[in-house]
């Protein structure tokens, strides 16, 4: 009995928590926005072309994120925060 009321209230608490995270993405997405805008200070004086292909990035992430495409949004801000911090180190990938 302990067993099957313990098991059940696992499955309760996965179940409640899922709703949480799926809410969190678009919080996520606009995140990711608000870093690439204050990160982008920084390829000012940039000659690598980086803050071209950043802009383009933002654009792309603002569509899919107003068609509703939250995992999108994500996908191409998460890239595009990964290219500011290589750029930040010197890289140029």
């Amino acid at each position: 009995m302990k067993r099957s009321a313990l098991a059940g209230l696992f499955i309760t608490a996965a179940m409640l928590a899922s709703p949480v995270f799926a809410a969190g993405e678009p919080d996520l997405c606009k995140i990711n926005l608000d870093k690439i805008n204050n990160g982008q200070a920084l390829l000012a004086t940039d000659t690598s072309g980086k803050k071209g292909e950043i802009d383009t990035a933002v654009s792309q992430a603002k569509a899919a994120h107003a068609a509703g495409d939250d995992k999108k949004c994500i996908e191409i801000t998460s890239k595009a925060l990964q290219d500011l911090q290589n750029t930040e180190k010197g890289g140029n990938q």
